[in-house]
């Protein structure tokens, strides 16, 4: 699928540099299933590592992963990347000496965010005969979860190539449910264990001001693709009607279950 993301660019290299960040000794991987809140968490973990570790030429995906995947996961000079991995033979032998975190978020949930992105002005491809009522917002939310034909995969191929494979693997699974509450009591042991634990997994240590660096990083303005700095070309509802919770349990029996959820 070819596509264009378009939106505002976000400021934090030029905020972050306020914090003495922490070096790297070895590759971190930041994975997720896409639109599960990846940009929440990349722009969270660059408050806490040294800038010149930041992979920044692009998302690292399977389809580029011999392109980049030998300089961004190299032991020898150790960096922070992310990007949407499936899984795969290759994919897991460039991934087996890295730190690999995988995003996941609830695929009810999940599917109301994929449909907001697919309707933004900020996409561009071969969708956007959908946008604008082209599609009714219920047959949108259908495409989500059961794919469109031809053109986009449908929810059990994603969350299974890109979360559930990996879970028998070293990476580490963090649900997106679980940062967001951490972030709204962020005063808490509760989540100064959850950050806690998130740099360990990282080989990083909690600093004095994780909670000034956290704020900073996932302050929701600095998002391009933050919902409230999308322009969705259709009314979505907030949550997902019990019948489309019902296909996506037809749908993908068992996976909520399996990812904590339910």
């Amino acid at each position: 699928m070819n596509a264009i993301i378009r939106g505002k660019p976000d400021n934090l290299d030029e905020i972050g540099q306020r914090f003495d960040r922490a070096r790297l000794t070895t590759p971190v991987y930041l994975n997720s299933v896409p639109k599960a809140g990846t940009h929440l968490m990349r722009n969270i973990m660059r408050m806490f590592v040294a800038p010149d570790q930041h992979w920044r030429r692009e998302y690292i995906q399977h389809a580029i992963l011999r392109q980049n995947g030998p300089e961004a996961f190299s032991k020898a000079k150790p960096m922070i990347s992310w990007g949407h991995m499936l899984f795969s033979d290759e994919s897991a032998v460039a991934l087996r000496d890295v730190r690999h975190i995988v995003l996941v978020r609830d695929p009810y949930d999940w599917v109301l965010a994929r449909a907001r992105f697919y309707l933004s002005d900020e996409f561009q491809g071969n969708l956007n005969h959908i946008k604008n009522g082209g599609a009714s917002a219920e047959d949108v939310i259908m495409m989500m979860i059961l794919g469109a034909h031809g053109r986009v995969p449908d929810l059990k191929d994603i969350f299974s190539m890109n979360a559930v494979a990996w879970m028998g693997s070293s990476a580490v699974l963090v649900r997106y449910e679980d940062i967001v509450d951490s972030l709204k009591d962020l005063g808490s042991k509760r989540a100064e264990a959850f950050f806690g634990k998130l740099l360990s997994d990282c080989g990083l240590d909690l600093p004095a001001d994780w909670r000034d660096r956290v704020e900073t990083g996932a302050d929701r303005r600095e998002s391009r693709t933050a919902s409230e700095n999308l322009s969705v070309t259709a009314d979505l509802p907030k949550t997902l009607s019990e019948t489309h919770k019902r296909v996506v349990d037809f749908h993908a029996p068992g996976l909520r279950a399996l990812l904590g959820y339910g």
